[in-house]
């Protein structure tokens, strides 16, 4: 009777794991499924569907993604502009928000908003390609207005009026030479932020009108063909949030071990290919570090207003003020952590002080 209640235990025990893996498999379906329905334009019961999603799991970052999507495809730029929003605050780590809620503004004419945005997804996210492209052309857009106001104020500017032409030409060269606005795929992630995929069109662009007049100065209007990002890999997860997430808590159990003096597990959380400080050998830097560590009675290091930078899928950077106290000394001061992804653990690659 005991072994036939223990193995009664057991299976119900391996019955709840095998629901919660069936559970999470279930709702991963459930957001490819929606992103087919996206995909071969039923944005109506897409939207319907992803509405659905999210009244049960209202921080799922990915669906809230689809859903800006959605609504971007349907003409609701204001309801775009909300999700994307809300998701950017919800989730300040990702770029690719920032990145389309500056291709909406954009396309209302709101290009201060659009810079401010896509300067947000950069310092997110520095080698975020498509945020920079695209800001370039806001600047070119906001050339334009400037050169606009400057024949309003002067017609005979010959020069004012190149430069103009020039800009107009520099869009006009980009559609004729295919380049589309509003390129989609589907990322939602910072370490996907490469050049999406060409699908269809989301955003389209305010066609640049002629070259102005030199007579009657008609300013010429040129829309930036801005890239948004959308869906390129149906199913695919934020991996930055949960990354940014897993990172952090690498840095944070760094600076744990180091104040508890648990120089083992100090030392564990850096990779084997770690580049020492000073180029020393890793034994030399390990043994510094043991008697860094141990002299001291008492050591509190604390990590304040830590920023996670991506690099790419296997290695990101953490910037921080770190806060040491020891029995003997105190001092803080800034630092950046690079840590690479081996072996599914995020491991200090490289540490660097002071910038």
């Amino acid at each position: 009777m005991y072994m036939l209640n223990r193995f009664c235990q057991h299976a119900a025990l391996c019955g709840g794991a095998l629901l919660l893996c069936f559970s999470l498999t279930a709702h991963a379906d459930e957001v490819q499924d929606i992103n087919k329905l996206f995909k071969q334009g039923q944005h109506e019961q897409a939207l319907e569907r992803v509405n659905t999603y999210l009244a049960g799991k209202p921080k799922d970052a990915q669906a809230r993604f689809l859903k800006g999507l959605i609504l971007t495809e349907q003409g609701k730029t204001n309801d775009a502009i909300r999700t994307f929003s809300e998701l950017t605050e919800d989730y300040p780590e990702l770029p690719e928000p920032y990145n389309n809620l500056a291709v909406l503004y954009a396309s209302q004419g709101q290009y201060d908003k659009a810079r401010v945005a896509l300067e947000m997804a950069i310092r997110t996210h520095p080698s975020y390609a498509t945020a920079h492209e695209n800001l370039g052309d806001i600047y070119a857009r906001m050339a334009s207005q400037a050169y606009d106001r400057a024949l309003q104020l002067d017609r005979s500017n010959t020069t004012t009026q190149t430069k103009l032409a020039l800009i107009k030409d520099l869009f006009t060269t980009g559609t004729a030479s295919g380049g589309k606005p509003g390129k989609a795929t589907h990322t939602g992630t910072a370490a996907s932020a490469a050049k999406p995929q060409s699908t269809a069109a989301a955003i389209p662009a305010e066609a640049p009108a002629p070259a102005p007049d030199k007579t009657a100065a008609v300013p010429a209007k040129v829309t930036p063909a801005l890239r948004s990002e959308s869906s390129a890999a149906a199913g695919q997860k934020p991996a930055t949030a949960s990354s940014s997430n897993e990172v952090l808590k690498v840095v944070h159990e760094w600076a744990a071990a180091w104040s508890s003096k648990n120089v083992k597990r100090y030392l564990a959380l850096y990779a084997e290919d770690f580049k020492t400080p000073d180029g020393e050998s890793r034994n030399n830097w390990e043994a510094q570090r043991r008697e860094r560590i141990s002299k001291p009675k008492s050591i509190k290091v604390s990590i304040n207003d830590p920023k996670v930078k991506p690099i790419d899928d296997s290695h990101t950077s953490v910037s921080f003020r770190q806060s040491y106290r020891a029995s003997h000394l105190k001092n803080t001061s800034s630092k950046t952590l690079v840590l690479v992804k081996s072996g599914g653990n995020w491991l200090i690659q490289e540490e660097r002080s002071g910038k």
